[in-house]
């Protein structure tokens, strides 16, 4: 059963966007205005955006093309997922390229003895990936179509650049199928 109906009220969703904020200043990552008013916080549905969530950004994302970057506060988790085929398309491919911080990619592979990272209390149920990638600035990843994949941020956080065919985002099957990828705000 999806979480589907609940959401992040209206000053929740703004504390969340000052701290995305003061992330990208501390990294010198210029945005525009328009850009601060088009902050996406995703909460997966869940209700626990400290532990499972995603701040971004879409720069552009076109037909062909997609770019964003991507907020994690310490230790949050993007949780497991895969881009499927879409009509003609394989899928989303993407590189992951890390700004600030570090994020530890978890893919599917040979898994990691002793990895960094273990999913938000409570929903350990739902990854089953654990070969582990460790990002820090200026290392990028690519991630194929339909490759079940998530991520973690380090002590510090992290700001990580998507650049990516197109991206659907509402497509995304999550292994945790309570998640609602749209995030929904109230009042």
């Amino acid at each position: 059963m999806k979480a589907g109906n609940r959401m992040i009220s209206r000053k929740q969703y703004e504390t969340i966007c000052e701290k995305v904020l003061k992330f990208f200043e501390k990294a010198s990552i210029a945005i525009t205005e328009d850009e601060k008013k088009k902050i996406e916080v995703a909460d997966f549905g869940l209700n626990d955006i400290e532990n499972t969530g995603l701040q971004l950004v879409t720069f552009v994302n076109t037909d062909r093309v997609c770019a964003k970057e991507m907020v994690l506060f310490p230790h949050q988790t993007c949780p497991e997922h895969r881009h499927p085929e879409m009509g003609n398309s394989p899928g989303k491919e993407e590189t992951f390229r890390c700004r600030y911080g570090k994020v530890y990619l978890y893919v599917e592979g040979e898994k990691t003895e002793n990895p960094h990272c273990k999913p938000p209390a409570g929903s350990e149920q739902y990854y089953t990936v654990f070969h582990e990638i460790v990002l820090n600035p200026g290392e990028q990843y690519t991630i194929y179509p339909n490759t079940l994949h998530w991520f973690q941020a380090g002590d510090d956080g992290a700001i990580v650049s998507e650049f990516s065919t197109h991206s659907e985002d509402s497509l995304d099957i999550f292994t945790d199928v309570r998640i609602d990828r749209i995030p929904k705000i109230g009042d």
